[in-house]
């Protein structure tokens, strides 16, 4: 990534030719929106532990707005439509137009990254999780995944997993919310972000995972991580059987 954002900071006008998620999704009609919040990016577009102010906004291409820069999403057009500032959120949520998948991501002030204030964080969190808890018939289909990137800095006793080249990383904290997730459950089982992805595919595209083979566009990745049994399955978290769990609004701090 960080390479790219180099070539990206000096010009070069080409975009990522590898297939995002997002295509499959079009492939099947099924519909989608990544809303993000307008301000300055959450991280640097390199390694610095700090960085001036950047402009974060869904017009523009960024390190947590990267979909505008693949060129499948440039070339249906769908940067305009599909990439949208965070206020569409709400918006679609009271025209009862939410898409089947939603990506929802932070600007700075709202990150928790230092120094900004992890109150405001979770009281930013509170309030999207409520306007699904708050519309009944959306909150029974809906389920809700909300984890970090970071790992807070702080001590794990347990190492990262050497799955490929790339390995995976500390481990970081997430949290499922939805009527149809095992009420009080502590899932042990080994994940990584690879996880949600294969989520989406397994339950809207039929288990399809992206792959050259199959997709019909070449792919330069060394191999599909969705595909890994170390991934996980978080399908086992649900148990659509039970007596629906109770939308739980909270009020925020």
């Amino acid at each position: 990534m960080a390479n790219y954002w180099l070539a990206y900071a000096l010009g070069d006008e080409s975009f990522y030719s590898w297939t995002p998620v997002t295509y499959l999704l079009d492939e099947k009609q099924v519909s989608w929106k990544y809303y993000l919040a307008q301000g300055t990016q959450p991280d640097c577009d390199h390694d610095e532990n700090e960085c001036p102010p950047v402009t974060q906004l869904a017009s523009i291409p960024s390190i947590w707005n990267p979909l505008p820069l693949f060129d499948v999403v440039q070339n249906a057009y769908e940067a305009n439509t599909k990439v949208v500032a965070l206020d569409e959120f709400y918006k679609d949520v009271r025209a009862g137009t939410l898409p089947a998948v939603s990506w929802i991501a932070p600007t700075f002030n709202i990150s928790e990254h230092p120094p900004q204030s992890v109150r405001e964080g979770q009281a930013y969190v509170t309030s999207l999780i409520n306007v699904i808890m708050d519309d009944e018939t959306l909150w029974n289909t809906t389920a809700i995944f909300l984890f970090w990137d970071d790992w807070g800095g702080f001590y794990d006793h347990v190492p990262p997993v050497s799955v490929d080249a790339n390995g995976y990383g500390f481990r970081t904290p997430g949290i499922i919310l939805s009527p149809w997730v095992k009420p009080g459950y502590i899932d042990h089982e080994q994940r990584s972000f690879d996880v949600f992805i294969k989520f989406v595919e397994d339950t809207f595209l039929s288990g399809q995972r992206l792959d050259p083979k199959t997709d019909g566009r070449p792919d330069p990745r060394p191999d599909v991580r969705e595909a890994l049994p170390e991934t996980g399955d978080l399908r086992t978290d649900f148990d659509f059987t039970q007596k629906p769990n109770a939308p739980l609004p909270l009020k925020p701090m």
